[in-house]
Order: structure tokens, then sequence, then C-alpha cells
């Protein structure tokens, strides 16, 4: 296909994409009422993306810090059409106790995820949850039982898959065949996003309940590295850069390439560069998911120069009729064939449309399109009763995946992991690792019992 051809047929689903999501397929004939639980950093980006595409009225806001709270009520009441200052809670337990939400909304560090949201689940909303959705994978078998038991919509926060650039990578580069047979995916981030500072333990502010925003995790000493945002600095909270970061990458090849689960998984890494500082998450890391014919490799390092500078953070597919390199901001098609025009596609910026956009308080302005595309897709779902694009299921399937390879660096071999039985096949120290402990008086969900 020649150059001119190829830009002119991206360059209509582009504007058909565009023209879709600008045209809901929802009608609401009263507004969907709104929750959000966490009104940190993303819960905030989260929650003015879909004021942005809907007529929904923000009705209340949860959080344990009282100072973020009340200043996320102050913004909500400035950008919702009522101007109306939602109710605020310190407690989602109580929120959600009123029984008068049609979709809440979970932005909380990761160990926060899954109790609210199987909570959301029984109060009859409708639910967002940040990726990954869980801790343990016990949790995340709890959160699609409870999804499914209770016939929720449920969308995850890997909105790659509501990326503009992106879907035209997958439909006109990956759908049309253009890499050839595709063997070998690398996922990576060379981002230098872990901790190094040493700051010394303190009393928690008194604005921060941090009993309550540590919960069912086990309680460590207050520190400036945990709250806020910094909290991905340590393992009690999350599961390091992989569950942060690659669960973006593997997420998105899984849908470009209608992956499901990995055959194995392997992975090797630690502290190997930046030992000084509390962070107790890896400075390095690789993983190997094997998909039969298809291997997806991950790797990070949080020190030293990323192996391409447009590609800091990415997936590259490599096939035997091209190479694609993707990432949030762009993609490159490089066809192995030098007669064959490469295309280059950046990110899509909406901020005319949305002229909100450009002065909000630390928004990724090159994601919030995505953001908006992903919850127009969970309110179309809300009325079709159908399944988003990141459904629970994938969310899941993905966030397992990363914590699997955790389990491996842990253990030192290869897991197996059987889809049907919902186990690691022949490894009982392994399965015992499928769920942490709760400290008390939290109790560990069990998909059993949801």
């Amino acid at each position: 296909m020649e150059r001119r051809h190829f830009l002119q047929s991206s360059s209509s689903i582009a504007t058909g994409l565009a023209a879709g999501l600008a045209s809901p397929a929802f009608a609401f004939q009263q507004p969907k009422r709104v929750g959000l639980i966490g009104c940190g950093w993303y819960g905030k980006a989260d929650l003015l993306r879909l004021i942005q595409v809907a007529p929904v009225e923000v009705v209340s806001l949860c959080d344990v810090d009282k100072r973020m709270l009340s200043q996320a009520a102050d913004i909500v009441s400035t950008r919702q059409a009522s101007k109306k200052k939602p109710r605020t809670f310190s407690d989602y337990r109580q929120m959600l106790a009123q029984k008068d939400l049609d979709i809440v909304l979970i932005g909380t560090p990761d160990h926060w995820h899954a109790l609210p949201m199987i909570e959301a689940c029984k109060a009859g909303a409708d639910i967002y949850v940040q990726k990954p959705i869980s801790v343990d994978i016990v949790e995340g078998q709890a959160m699609l039982a409870a999804a499914r038991k209770y016939k929720r919509v449920v969308q995850v926060g890997t909105q790659r898959r509501s990326t503009p650039h992106l879907i035209e990578a997958r439909d006109r580069v990956i759908k049309e065949g253009k890499l050839g047979k595709i063997a070998l995916v690398e996922i990576y981030c060379y981002y230098h996003m872990r901790a190094r500072e040493n700051p010394p333990d303190t009393q928690p502010p008194d604005y921060l309940d941090y009993d309550a925003w540590t919960g069912p995790a086990p309680m460590r000493p207050y520190n400036t590295l945990v709250h806020p945002r910094r909290w991905r600095a340590f393992m009690e909270y999350g599961n390091g850069i992989i569950g942060d970061m690659c669960i973006h990458m593997l997420d998105m090849t899984r849908w470009m390439l209608d992956l499901g689960w990995p055959r194995s998984v392997s992975s090797s890494g630690g502290i190997l560069v930046e030992k000084n500082s509390k962070a107790n998450i890896t400075d390095t890391q690789l993983a190997t998911f094997d998909y039969g014919d298809i291997k997806v490799v991950w790797q990070h390092r949080t020190y030293g120069h990323p192996n391409d500078e447009k590609y800091p953070w990415g997936a590259t597919f490599y096939g035997d009729k091209g190479t694609l390199k993707t990432s949030v901001m762009s993609y490159d098609y490089i066809p192995y064939d030098k007669k064959q025009p490469s295309v280059h596609k950046d990110v899509t910026y909406e901020l005319d449309q949305y002229p909100e956009d450009r002065t909000e308080e630390a928004l990724e302005r090159h994601v919030a399109p995505a953001i908006r595309g992903h919850m127009k897709d969970l309110l179309a779902n809300t009325v079709s009763r159908g399944k988003p694009v990141a459904d629970i299921e994938q969310g899941y399937i993905s966030t397992t995946t990363c914590i699997l390879a955790n389990l491996s660096q842990e253990l030192g071999r290869s897991l197996k992991w059987d889809p049907a039985q919902q186990v690691i096949v022949g490894d009982a120290e392994a399965n015992r690792l499928l769920r942490r402990p709760y400290r008390r008086p939290y109790v560990h969900p069990e998909p059993d019992k949801v």
C-alpha cells in the first residue's frame, strides 16, 4: 500500500472513531448518579473525563484524606453541570450503603481495589476500577465472581484499548497482516520512576486517617514516600513496576493479538543498582510470558538510557514482514521491504474540544482522549448490559499474569497456570502465595463467598 493511501485510510478510520466517540450510543432518561472512591490524582482524572462526556451527576465522594476529599468536592462542583457539591464520606461502606449510585469509580491505591469493588457490586452499581484490579490473585477471582454474580458492568482502567492511535495501529497494521507472522513482542519501561530518596519515618498528618489508608495491607510506619501518590514504592500496596506499567503494555498486546492466558510465566530481577532507598520494589526485572508461537518479553530498569529514546515505555511487535513500535505517544510501522513506506502516527489530543484539559492540574493530557473513550464505552454498556472493551475478566487475566511474574521471581522458577482450575500447576508452594494475608480486622474476599 502506498504511504498516501495508507495515511488516507488511517485518517478515515481515526475520523470515524472520533465521530463514533463523539456521538454516544447511550441515552439516559435521568443523569447517571456517580460516586468516586479515592479522590487522588487518577481518581479525579477519571471522574472529570466522565463529566466531560456524559450527563452524569456526581453525588458522592469518598477518601480517607480530608484535604484531598475537600479539594475534589470543590473541583467537581465547578465542573459538573448542576454546580452542586457532592456529599463526602470517609468510609466507602457508608457511601455505598445509600444504594443510590448508578456508577462507582474506584481510584484508590491497589491494595484498596478489591473490597470496595465487591461492595459496589452488591450495592447495584456499575463500576470503573483502576488497574491492576488486585494485589493478589484470589482478590481478582473474587472481584470477577462478584461482577458476574450481581450482573454488573465493570470497566478496568487499561485504557490503551481505547487509545485512538493504538486502535488504528491494531486495525491498520496488525489486523491487516502488514507485520506477517508475529513471534516476539518486547514490552518495556525505562522510566526512572523508582523512589531514590530516603526520608525519615514520621507521624502521619492530622488530615489523613493512616490506619484506614493502610486497610488490609501490613502496617508500615508512615513515610512521605507513601502518601500522596508515591505508595507504589512499596510492595505492601501493589506489585511494583511490573504491576503498574507492565500491565498496560501486556494488556494492550493481548488485546491487539487476541491472546488469553500464557502457557507459562518466568521472571527474574531485584534491586540491583538503587540499594539506598526505603523503596522495596525492584529496579530491574525481566519476564517472559509464553504464548506458544508468540513470546512476550517484559523488561524494566529504573536507571540508564532507554533502548529507543522515542519509546521509553511501550511495546515493539516483531514480524517477518515488519516491525511495529507502539507507545502512549505514537506508533511507528517499519516494513521489512524497504520499497514499502514506513508510517508514523502521533497521539491524538482533544484540547480544542475539551479546553479544561489545558489547565487541569497534573492531567496526563495525552491520555485524556483514551480515558474519555473508555468512559464512553463503559456508559454504552451500562445501557446494553454488554461487556466493555476492558471487561473485568480481561483485567483479571492481565493482572494475574503480572502477579505470576512476581511470584516466579520470588520462587526462582517458571510457573504454569491452569486457566480452568485457576491454580498454578503442580506447585503447592506457589499456590499458597495466591492470596496475601490481610491485616485484622479485614477479611480477605473469596470467590465462592461474595
